[in-house]
C-alpha cells in the first residue's frame, strides 16, 4: 500500500511527465529529425517505468517497458517514427494517463485495462519483430571488416569494432603467465577479427633475454560485451601490462544516451563515465594517480587526461560535462522552487482579504478620532497590506500556455475526424492569469476551438477554390490589455453568413423583421440560448447547445465574449475575462444611502453631469464632443428618493465600448474583498459580489459588462417591440 503522501507525489510527477510526452508526440511528426524530441518521449516514459517500480506497480512497468524498448530503437535509427508509429504512441499516452488515474484513485488497473495494456504491448512488440527481421546482420559480429589503416600504436577507433591495446611488462613470462592465453580467452567473448603484433620492444638477438617478455598486440574485437567484461579478461595481468581498451565507433552515441538517462543527482567527471561503461574503475584510478603526479603544477582536468590518454573519446567527455553541468541547473532550479497546497494558498488569500477589512476599518477610525499620528500609521499600514495583497495574488497567476498546449491534441484528433488540414497556432502562452480563470475556461475554449474547426474553416478543396492554402489556420492568442486578460480564438475560414444568422434569429422570434441591428450585433445572436445555423447535428456541434453555454459561463467569471467576422476571411471570438477573481482595487461611489464599488481598472474618469439628452433610442451625454450612453444607477438599482441637484458621471471603458454611470457621490478609491451574492442575486447581470466596508456596512460590486450587457438587451427589446409594432 502506497502512502496518501507518495501516492500525491507520484500521480502529480507522472501527470506532469504525461503531459510532457503529449506535446513531443504531437510534434514529432513534424520534427522526426530532431533527437531531443525523441528523447523527451523516451525520457518520461523511462521515468515513469523507474516511478511506477519504486512502487512495485508491475502493470505500468512492464507496460512502459514495451514503450520504452521501441522508442530506444526509434532513438538508435532501426525503426522511423513515421504517423502511425506516432498515433500508436498517442494511444499509449492515453492508455498510461488511464493507469495513473487509477492508482491515484487508489486501484490497481482494472480487467479491461490489463486486457487494453496486452493489446497495445503485442503491438509494441511487433515493431521490435519487425526491426529484428529487417536487419539481421546488425546482431552478427563484423567479420568482413575492413584493415584498419594505421601505424602501430594508434589508438583511435574508427569502425563497429573493439580496439584493444596491450604492451606486456618484461616480467610477465617470469610470472608464469601466458600473453596468448588471454588472448584466447578473449575469443570466448567475440570475434578477433584482426591482430598485429607488436615487436618494436624486441632488441637484436645478441641482446634478447628468453625470460622477457617484448610482445605487444593490436586487437580488433567485435563482441556485444561491455567494456567492464572485456577489461576484466585481464585481471591476473593487469600489474604487469599496458591495456588501452577503444570502444566502437557506434558506443560513442550509445553513451552519450546512457549518460543522459543517468540519475538527476550530483556526480563527478570519473563517476559518470565509470557508470555509463566508457570507462572501467581501475582505469579511473590509475588516471588519477597519474594527475596528481605533476608536483606543484596546477592539476590538469581529469577529462584532458583521460582524452590525451585514448581512453575516453572527446563527445563522450563532452556527454558527460553537459550533464554535470545540467544536473547543477536542475538543483539550483528545484532549490526555488515548492509545491504548494492550492486549499493553504487559497486560505492565505482569504486571510488577506480579512487584513484589508480590518486595515479599512482602523484607518477608518483613525479618520473620525483625527489623530495625525495615528492616520499616518495606518497609511503605512494600508501601504504594506496592499503590498502583500499583490505578492500574494501573484503566486495565483499562472501562464495561460499549458491550457493553450492542451489544444494541440485536441485539433488533431478533430481535424481528422472532419478530414481537414488544420493548424494551430499559439502566441500569448507566457500571458498570466488567476489559476482559479485558467481552470475554469479550459471548457469555454473548447466549444469554441471545436466549432471553429466545424463550422470555420472550410474543407481543403472549397479553400483552395476560394484562393486559400489548403490547410486551415486555427489561432489562440492571449494578452493583457486595461487590467483585463484577453483572450482570441480565430480561424482563416469562411466567417459568419450575416443574412442567414439574421433569418434564423427571426425564425425564432429573437428578433422581429426590420429591427436595425449592426453587424455585430447579429453576430453576436449567435450566444443566444438554442441558436445553431448548422443544416445537419453532428458529433461536433449543431445542437445549438454550445454558444449560449460558452457565454454563461464566461460571465459567470465575470467576464464578456465578443465576435467580429469577415466573410470567406474568418471569425475572431474575443474573450475578455479579469486578472483575479478575488481582490480587486475599486472605485466607490454612493446613491442615496448604499454604496457601490466600480472596478477601478475600468474606470476613465468622472465628470459632473450636464448636457444630456433622453431619447427612445436611449440616453446620452456630449462627452467633449463624444456621443456617450449613460446610465442612472438609481433607476437601475430601483433606489428610492430623489436625486441629488448635482449629478456625477463616472465614465467606464470595458474592452471597445464606453459608457457613463451616473451616481450621487463619488467616494474614492477602495481595496475591494470581492465576495459571492448569495442565491437570490443569481438572476441579476448587473452585480458581480458584494464587499464589507471598514464601517462594517455592505457595498455592492457593480458588473461593469454585465451592466452593459443588460442595458445592450433591453435595447434590442425595445428595438424589436417598436419593429414589432409597425
Amino acid at each position: 500500500m502506497i502512502p496518501d503522501e507518495y501516492l500525491q507525489t507520484f500521480v502529480v510527477e507522472c501527470s506532469e511527465l504525461l503531459e510532457q510526452m503529449e506535446q513531443a508526440l504531437l510534434i514529432v511528426e513534424q520534427a522526426a529529425e530532431d533527437p531531443e524530441i525523441i528523447n523527451a518521449i523516451f525520457r518520461a516514459a523511462h521515468t515513469i517505468k523507474g516511478s511506477a517500480g519504486m512502487f512495485g506497480i508491475e502493470p505500468i512497468v512492464e507496460f512502459t517497458h514495451a514503450a520504452e524498448s521501441v522508442l530506444d530503437r526509434v532513438r538508435s535509427g532501426g525503426i522511423a517514427m513515421d504517423a502511425v508509429l506516432a498515433a500508436l504512441f498517442i494511444e499509449v499516452h492515453d492508455h498510461l494517463q488511464a493507469m495513473i488515474s487509477r492508482v491515484a484513485e487508489g486501484n490497481q488497473p482494472f480487467p479491461e485495462i490489463d486486457e487494453r495494456s496486452k493489446i497495445l504491448i503485442a503491438q509494441l512488440e511487433a515493431y521490435l519483430g519487425e526491426a529484428k527481421t529487417e536487419q539481421p546482420e546488425q546482431s552478427a559480429p563484423a567479420v568482413h571488416q575492413p584493415k584498419l589503416e594505421r601505424e602501430p600504436g594508434d589508438t583511435v577507433a574508427g569502425t563497429d569494432l573493439w580496439h584493444i591495446s596491450l604492451r606486456f611488462g618484461p616480467e610477465v613470462f617470469r610470472n608464469g603467465m601466458d600473453p596468448f592465453s588471454f588472448v584466447r580467452c578473449l575469443g570466448k567473448l567475440g570475434a578477433i577479427v584482426e591482430l598485429v603484433t607488436i615487436i618494436d620492444a624486441i632488441p637484436a638477438a645478441a641482446d634478447m633475454d628468453p625470460e622477457t617478455c617484448y610482445l605487444g598486440f593490436e586487437i580488433s574485437f567485435s563482441s556485444d560485451a561491455g567494456k567492464a567484461d572485456i577489461d576484466a579478461v585481464f585481471n591476473f595481468v593487469r600489474s604487469d601490462c599496458l591495456i588501452r581498451i577503444l570502444p566502437p565507433h557506434s558506443k560513442i552515441g550509445e553513451y552519450q544516451r546512457l549518460i543522459q538517462e543517468l540519475p538527476e543527482q550530483e556526480m563527478r567527471l570519473g563517476e559518470i563515465l565509470v557508470s555509463c561503461g566508457t570507462l572501467t574503475a581501475e582505469e579511473l584510478n590509475t588516471m588519477l594517480r597519474l594527475q596528481a603526479q605533476h608536483g606543484g603544477e596546477p592539476q590538469r582536468p581529469i577529462g584532458e587526461v583521460l582524452v590525451e590518454q585514448h581512453l575516453v573519446s572527446p563527445p563522450v567527455v563532452e556527454a558527460a560535462l553537459e550533464k554535470q553541468q545540467q544536473v547543477k541547473d536542475n538543483k539550483r532550479n528545484e532549490a526555488n522552487l515548492i509545491r504548494v497546497d492550492a486549499d493553504k494558498l487559497d486560505g492565505l488569500i482569504n486571510l488577506v482579504g480579512e487584513l484589508i477589512i480590518a486595515g479599512a476599518g482602523t484607518n477608518l477610525i483613525a479618520r473620525r478620532a483625527g489623530m495625525a499620528d495615528l492616520i499616518e500609521s495606518t497609511a503605512t499600514l494600508s501601504r504594506l497590506v496592499e503590498e502583500v495583497r499583490d505578492s500574494a495574488l501573484a503566486l495565483r497567476m499562472v501562464p495561460i500556455g499549458a491550457t493553450f498546449n492542451r489544444f494541440s491534441r485536441v485539433v488533431r484528433d478533430i481535424s481528422k475526424e472532419l478530414g481537414k488540414d488544420i493548424d494551430l497556432v499559439i502566441s500569448g502562452a507566457d500571458t498570466e492569469l488567476d489559476k482559479t480563470v485558467v481552470e475554469k475556461i479550459g471548457d469555454p475554449l473548447t466549444h469554441l476551438v471545436r466549432n471553429s474547426m466545424d463550422h470555420g474553416i472550410e474543407a481543403a478543396d472549397l479553400r483552395i477554390a476560394r484562393g486559400k492554402p489548403a490547410k486551415g489556420t486555427l489561432k489562440l492568442n492571449a494578452y493583457h490589455d486595461a487590467g483585463s486578460i484577453v483572450i482570441e480564438v480565430s480561424d482563416d475560414g469562411g466567417g459568419l453568413n450575416k443574412d442567414k444568422i439574421l433569418a434564423k434569429a427571426i425564425e425564432r422570434g429573437l428578433v422581429s423583421d426590420g429591427t436595425g441591428l449592426s453587424d455585430k450585433d447579429i453576430y453576436n445572436l449567435i450566444f443566444e440560448p438554442g441558436f445553431s445555423t448548422a443544416d445537419a447535428v453532428s458529433n461536433l456541434s449543431g445542437r445549438g447547445v454550445g454558444m449560449d453555454v460558452v457565454r454563461r459561463n464566461i460571465q459567470a467569471l465575470r467576464g464578456s465574449v465578443d465576435l467580429d467576422s469577415v466573410p470567406e476571411r474568418g471569425s475572431t471570438i474575443r474573450i475578455r475575462l479579469p486578472l483575479t477573481l478575488a481582490i480587486i482595487d475599486g472605485f466607490m461611489v454612493g446613491v442615496g444611502n448604499a454604496a457601490y464599488v466600480v472596478p477601478l481598472d475600468m474606470v476613465v474618469e468622472c465628470v459632473e453631469l450636464q448636457a444630456w439628452v433622453d431619447s427612445s433610442d436611449g440616453h446620452y451625454l456630449n462627452l467633449r464632443g463624444e456621443v456617450l450612453p449613460y446610465r442612472r444607477l438609481r433607476e437601475h438599482f430601483g433606489i428610492d428618493g430623489e436625486a441629488v441637484a448635482r449629478e456625477n458621471v463616472v465614465v467606464v471603458r470595458y474592452g471597445e465600448r464606453k459608457a457613463g454611470l451616473v451616481v450621487d457621490k463619488l467616494l474614492g478609491e477602495f481595496q475591494t474583498v470581492i465576495k459571492p451574492l448569495g442565491k437570490l442575486f443569481r438572476g441579476e447581470k448587473s452585480l458581480g459580489g458584494f464587499t464589507i466596508l471598514g464601517s462594517g456596512e455592505v457595498a455592492l460590486i457593480v458588473d461593469v459588462p454585465g451592466l452593459m450587457a443588460q442595458v445592450e438587451h433591453e435595447k434590442l427589446i425595445e428595438q424589436t417591440a417598436v419593429a414589432a409594432a409597425r
